[in-house]
Formats: C-alpha cells, sequence, structure tokens
C-alpha cells in the first residue's frame, strides 16, 4: 500500500496505556478512526454498518495531509477484529488433498502412488462439479494477534500450522446463492489455522470421525490478520499463499488450486446459518503443512505467513509452564 493511493486496510491497535482503536492503514502510517472521524471505535462495528462505512473510509484514506496520521511502528497490533462466528474448510486445495492420498494409501501390490494420485484428482472434479464444500465451525476465543506468541499445549508434540485466506462478512447473509457472495463480503485477512493433529480422530470412537473442537481451539490457535483488506483489492482467486517456518518455506501455492472458490463457500455456509458482520469464513489450507514435511511445531519456532496484499504475520511458540507444585499441607 502506498500513501499516494486509496489503497487501504484496516486494523486494531494498542497505544500507550492500552487503549484500542480502530485504524485506518494507508502504507506505514495509521488513522485513528474514532479521534479523526464519526466511525465507531472498533472493526466490527464499522463492518455492521459497512455500506455507511465504506465510502468515508475511501475518503479518508486518500486525505493524507489530514491531522491524526501516526506511524504504524511502536503501536501494538491486535487481530484486526473478534469475530461472533468463525466457518472452517476442510480438504479444499487440490493438491494438498492429494498429497494427502498418497500418504495414507497402501502402495503396492500392483497400485502405485501415480495411480493414487490419478484416482484422487479424478473425486476432486467430482466433488468439484457435484459436490459441496466440507465446512465445520471454530470458536472466536482461540483468535490471536498476528504477532502474538502462541504456547503449544503440553497434552501433545503434534501441532501443526494452516495457513489460509480468510473472508470476512460485511453484510448479513442467509441462504443467498454463489452469484450473491461477493455482495456480503466485506474483505480478507490472513489465519493460521492451527491444529493438533493427534486429536484430530478420536481413538475412544473411530465411527464418530473427526473432533475438530479438540483439535483446533486451544487458546492462540487463530492467529489473525494483521489487517483487514477491503475486498476491491484482493483478487481472492489469485493469491499466493506462502508460510515460512524459521525462515523455510513450507507452504507456497495460489489460491487458483482451490477446489470450492470463496463464493462457493460462503453461500454454503449460508444455506445453515446467517453469516454476519465480522463473521470469518476459512477457506482452507494448500499442500505443505507439518503433517506433510514431517516436521511439526516446536517451542522456539517461528512462523511467518503472508498472503498478496494482505501483509504478514509472525508468530512464535511457546512451550507450555507446567503448573507449580502445590506446597504441602
Amino acid at each position: 500500500m502506498t500513501q499516494s493511493s486509496s489503497r487501504f486496510a484496516l486494523g486494531t491497535f494498542a497505544a500507550e496505556g492500552g487503549r484500542e482503536f480502530a485504524g485506518l492503514v494507508v502504507g506505514d502510517r495509521v488513522l485513528d478512526l474514532p479521534a479523526s472521524s464519526r466511525l465507531p471505535n472498533s472493526v466490527l462495528s464499522i463492518l455492521e454498518h459497512w455500506d455507511r462505512a465504506l465510502p468515508e473510509l475511501t475518503a479518508l484514506a486518500i486525505d493524507a495531509d489530514r491531522p491524526g496520521w501516526r506511524p504504524v511502528r511502536g503501536l501494538a497490533v491486535r487481530a484486526p477484529l473478534r469475530s461472533r462466528q468463525v466457518v472452517q474448510a476442510g480438504a479444499n486445495y487440490r493438491t494438498h488433498v492429494i498429497d494427502l492420498a498418497v500418504k495414507h494409501a497402501e502402495i503396492g501390490a500392483g497400485r502405485t502412488a501415480e495411480q493414487v494420485r490419478a484416482e484422487t484428482a479424478a473425486m476432486m472434479d467430482r466433488r468439484a462439479a457435484e459436490g459441496t464444500p466440507y465446512l465445520f465451525l471454530g470458536q472466536p476465543s482461540a483468535i490471536a494477534g498476528p504477532y502474538d506468541d502462541v504456547v503449544l499445549p503440553a497434552y501433545s508434540t503434534q501441532h501443526d500450522w494452516e495457513l489460509e485466506l480468510a473472508a470476512v462478512i460485511g453484510r448479513r447473509a442467509f441462504r443467498i446463492g454463489r452469484d450473491q457472495a461477493a455482495d456480503h463480503i466485506a474483505g480478507y485477512t490472513i489465519v493460521n489455522d492451527l491444529t493438533t493433529r493427534d486429536l484430530v480422530f478420536r481413538r475412544d470412537m473411530p465411527e464418530i470421525g473427526t473432533d475438530w473442537l479438540r483439535a483446533k481451539n486451544a487458546p492462540g490457535f487463530l492467529p489473525t490478520g494483521p489487517w483487514l483488506v477491503p475486498a476491491s483489492f484482493v483478487d481472492p482467486g489469485d493469491a499466493r499463499v506462502t508460510l515460512k517456518l524459521n525462515g523455510e518455506v513450507m507452504q507456497d501455492e495460489s489460491t487458483k488450486d482451490m477446489i470450492f472458490d470463496v463464493a462457493a463457500l460462503v453461500a454454503a455456509a449460508s444455506q445453515t446459518i446467517p453469516l454476519l458482520p465480522g463473521d470469518l469464513v476459512l477457506t482452507g489450507s494448500p499442500a505443505g503443512n507439518g503433517l506433510h514435511h514431517g516436521r511439526l511445531l516446536r517451542p522456539g519456532d517461528v512462523m511467518e505467513g503472508t498472503i498478496t496484499g494482505l501483509g504478514v504475520q509472525r508468530t512464535r511458540c511457546l512451550a507450555e509452564e507446567s503448573p507449580e507444585p502445590e506446597e504441602p499441607r
């Protein structure tokens, strides 16, 4: 983003003394919105009045001489918003699904990895043409800031990364069609959907399938942001999703590899639940998670995630401290 254009983003910041405010971000500067405009003090409240707020934000973004602009540097950057609902999509990138199928297939006795890839690719084609997205709910309590540390729960050593493009709802959507979905999306942000791999399937009840509540919703398991970028500045059909672990590229894929695009995901979610302003719709994660690389998260690791035009988030992993033993009585 450059100061000479009207391209802008929204963020949530903490100033001296801990006061949080919604900010308009242009380049490396931010405008304190409640102090400099008639707009509300939270990004969620702004989204609840998105049709009225968007023209005012656009006008403010090109008013570079307006009093109140300050450097982003020196401010604490929070998650851009606290959503009421988080909808997540699973198995939504072709390459990722094909890699998983090969990893778990029984190769041999005349069945090759190439055959498994071809069979899975054909299945993905049928799913895209005739099927529906695989959706489930996450917990808003797992949302964390883009630069917050994440504590890896001690109940497992199999925590994994899944960097994802997330759509942010700007207008209530209920039982809308795919062709209407874009009108209900305010913008996009980055979410790293951390997952505890050994809790995905219930060992005590294998017939019940996946247990996403336990596998995905520990505190801080949804690093979000840094920015909410309006939809007009983002091409969700061709954005690069890149995650580095300690500087090494692990995920690097275009959203072109999605099986169901953003509009299809939003429309599908709206068939069951009313989507509200500020809700997040995660679009799935591309190939290259830790399970694929045989390298899961450890204390001290640093993840850096970026998606084209949406900024960069950095998350350091910490070990969970053991509780202090009680003093004998």
